[in-house]
Protein backbone atom coordinates (compact mmCIF):
# COMPACT_ATOMS: atom_id res chain seq x y z
CA UNK A 1 0.00 0.00 0.00
CA UNK A 2 1.18 3.57 -0.94
CA UNK A 3 2.50 5.78 1.86
CA UNK A 4 0.87 8.38 0.48
CA UNK A 5 -2.79 8.24 -0.83
CA UNK A 6 -4.53 11.59 -2.06
CA UNK A 7 -7.70 11.42 -2.89
CA UNK A 8 -9.02 14.69 -5.40
CA UNK A 9 -13.12 15.70 -5.35
CA UNK A 10 -14.28 18.41 -7.08
CA UNK A 11 -17.66 19.73 -7.87
CA UNK A 12 -17.16 23.00 -9.88
CA UNK A 13 -18.28 21.35 -13.02
CA UNK A 14 -18.99 17.69 -13.33
CA UNK A 15 -18.62 15.55 -10.50
CA UNK A 16 -14.88 14.64 -10.99
CA UNK A 17 -12.50 12.46 -8.45
CA UNK A 18 -9.01 10.82 -8.54
CA UNK A 19 -6.54 8.95 -6.65
CA UNK A 20 -2.48 9.53 -6.38
CA UNK A 21 0.11 8.09 -4.58
CA UNK A 22 2.12 11.24 -4.72
CA UNK A 23 4.09 10.07 -7.68
CA UNK A 24 1.20 9.11 -10.14
CA UNK A 25 -2.43 9.03 -10.43
CA UNK A 26 -4.07 5.79 -9.84
CA UNK A 27 -7.53 6.39 -10.64
CA UNK A 28 -10.05 9.25 -12.10
CA UNK A 29 -13.68 8.87 -12.55
CA UNK A 30 -16.20 11.44 -14.09
CA UNK A 31 -20.18 11.70 -14.08
CA UNK A 32 -21.16 14.18 -17.02
CA UNK A 33 -23.94 15.96 -15.12
CA UNK A 34 -23.50 19.23 -13.78
CA UNK A 35 -26.76 19.14 -12.14
CA UNK A 36 -26.84 15.82 -10.30
CA UNK A 37 -23.56 16.53 -7.78
CA UNK A 38 -25.74 15.07 -4.80
CA UNK A 39 -26.56 12.06 -5.85
CA UNK A 40 -23.40 11.13 -7.89
CA UNK A 41 -20.48 12.06 -5.60
CA UNK A 42 -20.34 9.41 -2.90
CA UNK A 43 -21.59 6.50 -5.23
CA UNK A 44 -18.33 8.13 -7.53
CA UNK A 45 -16.09 8.01 -4.88
CA UNK A 46 -17.31 4.16 -3.29
CA UNK A 47 -17.29 2.71 -6.64
CA UNK A 48 -13.82 3.91 -7.48
CA UNK A 49 -11.84 3.16 -4.37
CA UNK A 50 -13.08 -0.29 -5.05
CA UNK A 51 -12.46 -1.13 -8.37
CA UNK A 52 -8.81 -0.53 -7.27
CA UNK A 53 -9.13 -2.69 -4.41
CA UNK A 54 -8.48 0.27 -1.96
CA UNK A 55 -10.75 0.98 1.23
CA UNK A 56 -11.41 4.64 2.07
CA UNK A 57 -9.34 4.38 5.64
CA UNK A 58 -6.13 3.88 3.33
CA UNK A 59 -6.37 8.04 2.20
CA UNK A 60 -3.93 10.42 3.95
CA UNK A 61 -5.05 13.56 2.02
CA UNK A 62 -7.40 14.96 0.58
CA UNK A 63 -7.80 17.79 -1.99
CA UNK A 64 -11.11 19.46 -2.76
CA UNK A 65 -11.79 22.09 -5.41
CA UNK A 66 -13.42 25.16 -4.31
CA UNK A 67 -14.05 26.51 -7.66
CA UNK A 68 -15.07 28.88 -9.08
CA UNK A 69 -18.12 27.35 -9.34
CA UNK A 70 -22.33 27.65 -9.33
CA UNK A 71 -23.64 27.66 -5.69
CA UNK A 72 -25.26 24.47 -5.65
CA UNK A 73 -22.51 21.45 -7.12
CA UNK A 74 -19.67 23.68 -5.82
CA UNK A 75 -20.75 23.33 -2.09
CA UNK A 76 -21.46 19.83 -2.25
CA UNK A 77 -17.86 19.00 -3.24
CA UNK A 78 -16.63 20.85 -0.38
CA UNK A 79 -19.32 19.35 2.14
CA UNK A 80 -18.36 15.74 0.99
CA UNK A 81 -14.59 16.37 1.59
CA UNK A 82 -14.89 18.43 4.93
CA UNK A 83 -16.87 15.31 6.00
CA UNK A 84 -14.70 12.52 4.98
CA UNK A 85 -11.53 14.54 6.26
CA UNK A 86 -12.83 15.02 9.75
CA UNK A 87 -13.90 10.91 9.34
CA UNK A 88 -10.60 10.08 8.56
CA UNK A 89 -8.59 12.51 10.53
CA UNK A 90 -6.68 13.74 7.02
CA UNK A 91 -6.23 17.48 5.96
CA UNK A 92 -8.55 18.53 3.15
CA UNK A 93 -6.64 21.13 1.57
CA UNK A 94 -8.87 23.51 -1.16
CA UNK A 95 -7.56 24.38 -4.47
CA UNK A 96 -8.84 26.92 -7.48
CA UNK A 97 -10.37 24.59 -10.05
CA UNK A 98 -9.12 26.96 -12.59
CA UNK A 99 -5.26 26.08 -11.73
CA UNK A 100 -5.92 22.11 -11.79
CA UNK A 101 -7.13 22.81 -15.58
CA UNK A 102 -4.22 24.88 -16.27
CA UNK A 103 -1.47 22.31 -14.83
CA UNK A 104 -3.43 19.96 -17.54
CA UNK A 105 -2.70 21.76 -20.40
CA UNK A 106 0.90 22.08 -19.36
CA UNK A 107 1.21 18.65 -19.16
CA UNK A 108 0.14 18.07 -22.60
CA UNK A 109 0.38 20.94 -26.07
CA UNK A 110 1.27 23.93 -23.86
CA UNK A 111 0.77 27.36 -25.06
CA UNK A 112 4.04 29.42 -26.04
CA UNK A 113 3.16 32.31 -23.53
CA UNK A 114 0.37 33.92 -21.42
CA UNK A 115 -3.03 31.86 -21.69
CA UNK A 116 -6.83 31.36 -19.96
CA UNK A 117 -9.03 29.21 -18.67
CA UNK A 118 -12.25 29.31 -18.60
CA UNK A 119 -15.30 27.81 -17.36
CA UNK A 120 -19.08 28.11 -18.16
CA UNK A 121 -21.05 30.43 -15.29
CA UNK A 122 -24.58 30.71 -16.88
CA UNK A 123 -26.01 33.78 -17.33
CA UNK A 124 -23.74 34.01 -20.49
CA UNK A 125 -21.10 34.73 -18.22
CA UNK A 126 -17.68 32.49 -17.65
CA UNK A 127 -15.30 31.99 -14.81
CA UNK A 128 -11.80 32.83 -16.14
CA UNK A 129 -8.26 33.24 -14.57
CA UNK A 130 -4.77 34.52 -16.78
CA UNK A 131 -2.00 32.09 -16.51
CA UNK A 132 2.08 32.75 -17.75
CA UNK A 133 3.91 30.13 -19.84
CA UNK A 134 5.47 28.89 -17.10
CA UNK A 135 1.33 27.47 -15.52
CA UNK A 136 1.32 30.17 -12.38
CA UNK A 137 -2.09 32.43 -12.33
CA UNK A 138 -1.33 35.79 -12.83
CA UNK A 139 -4.68 37.26 -12.65
CA UNK A 140 -8.14 36.01 -11.68
CA UNK A 141 -10.27 33.58 -11.08
CA UNK A 142 -12.59 36.44 -12.45
CA UNK A 143 -16.44 36.49 -13.40
CA UNK A 144 -17.59 38.02 -16.61
CA UNK A 145 -18.44 37.95 -20.38
CA UNK A 146 -16.88 35.93 -22.66
CA UNK A 147 -16.29 39.45 -25.27
CA UNK A 148 -14.69 40.90 -21.87
CA UNK A 149 -11.75 38.43 -22.00
CA UNK A 150 -8.49 39.12 -23.28
CA UNK A 151 -6.98 37.93 -26.38
CA UNK A 152 -5.48 34.79 -25.55
CA UNK A 153 -5.27 31.46 -25.94
CA UNK A 154 -8.00 29.53 -23.83
CA UNK A 155 -8.70 26.61 -23.01
CA UNK A 156 -11.58 24.70 -20.04
CA UNK A 157 -15.19 23.54 -20.34
CA UNK A 158 -16.29 27.11 -21.30
CA UNK A 159 -15.18 26.75 -24.70
CA UNK A 160 -18.20 23.95 -25.57
CA UNK A 161 -20.90 26.18 -24.23
CA UNK A 162 -19.35 29.68 -25.75
CA UNK A 163 -18.39 29.10 -29.25
CA UNK A 164 -17.08 32.66 -29.10
CA UNK A 165 -14.05 32.19 -27.65
CA UNK A 166 -12.73 30.55 -30.20
CA UNK A 167 -13.02 33.45 -32.53
CA UNK A 168 -10.45 34.76 -34.86
CA UNK A 169 -8.12 36.20 -32.66
CA UNK A 170 -7.44 33.33 -30.61
CA UNK A 171 -5.93 30.12 -31.21
CA UNK A 172 -8.09 26.61 -31.39
CA UNK A 173 -9.38 25.50 -28.43
CA UNK A 174 -6.70 22.32 -28.52
CA UNK A 175 -6.46 22.58 -24.19
CA UNK A 176 -8.37 20.53 -21.68
CA UNK A 177 -12.45 20.84 -21.66
CA UNK A 178 -12.56 18.90 -18.81
CA UNK A 179 -11.28 18.80 -15.03
CA UNK A 180 -8.96 15.73 -14.62
CA UNK A 181 -9.91 14.03 -11.04
CA UNK A 182 -6.56 12.12 -11.17
CA UNK A 183 -4.73 14.97 -11.93
CA UNK A 184 -6.16 17.04 -9.10
CA UNK A 185 -5.24 14.08 -6.91
CA UNK A 186 -1.58 14.11 -8.00
CA UNK A 187 -0.67 18.07 -8.54
CA UNK A 188 -3.30 19.66 -6.17
CA UNK A 189 -1.15 19.04 -3.13
CA UNK A 190 1.88 21.19 -5.04
CA UNK A 191 -0.92 23.80 -6.03
CA UNK A 192 -1.12 27.11 -4.04
CA UNK A 193 -3.84 26.51 -1.27
CA UNK A 194 -7.06 28.34 -1.80
CA UNK A 195 -8.66 27.98 1.56
CA UNK A 196 -11.69 25.25 1.37
CA UNK A 197 -14.19 28.37 1.79
CA UNK A 198 -16.11 27.90 -1.75
CA UNK A 199 -14.93 30.73 -4.66
CA UNK A 200 -18.29 31.83 -5.65
CA UNK A 201 -17.73 35.35 -7.06
CA UNK A 202 -21.12 36.42 -7.24
CA UNK A 203 -24.35 35.67 -5.21
CA UNK A 204 -26.49 32.52 -5.69
CA UNK A 205 -29.06 32.52 -8.19
CA UNK A 206 -31.69 31.97 -5.39
CA UNK A 207 -32.42 34.58 -2.80
CA UNK A 208 -34.20 34.60 0.73
CA UNK A 209 -37.44 36.34 0.65
CA UNK A 210 -37.71 40.28 1.62
CA UNK A 211 -39.91 40.52 4.68
CA UNK A 212 -43.88 40.35 4.40
CA UNK A 213 -45.37 43.45 3.91
CA UNK A 214 -48.31 44.20 6.85
CA UNK A 215 -51.90 44.17 5.28
CA UNK A 216 -52.65 46.54 7.95
CA UNK A 217 -53.61 50.38 7.23
CA UNK A 218 -51.10 52.53 8.20
CA UNK A 219 -51.56 54.77 11.59
CA UNK A 220 -51.33 57.77 9.91
CA UNK A 221 -54.33 56.48 7.77
CA UNK A 222 -57.00 55.66 10.45
CA UNK A 223 -56.73 59.54 11.49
Amino acid sequence: MADRLTLGVDTSTQVQVGLSDGKQVLASRTYDDPKRHVEQLAPLLSTMITEIGLDVTAVTGIVVGVGPGPYTGLRVGIATARVLGSVLGVRVRGVCSLDVLAVQWQRGERPDGDFLIATDARRREVYWARYGADGVRVDGPSVGRPDQLPALPVAGPAGLVHPELASADRTRLDGPTRLDGGVLALAGPELPDAGIEPLYLRSPDAAPPGPRKSVLAHPRALR
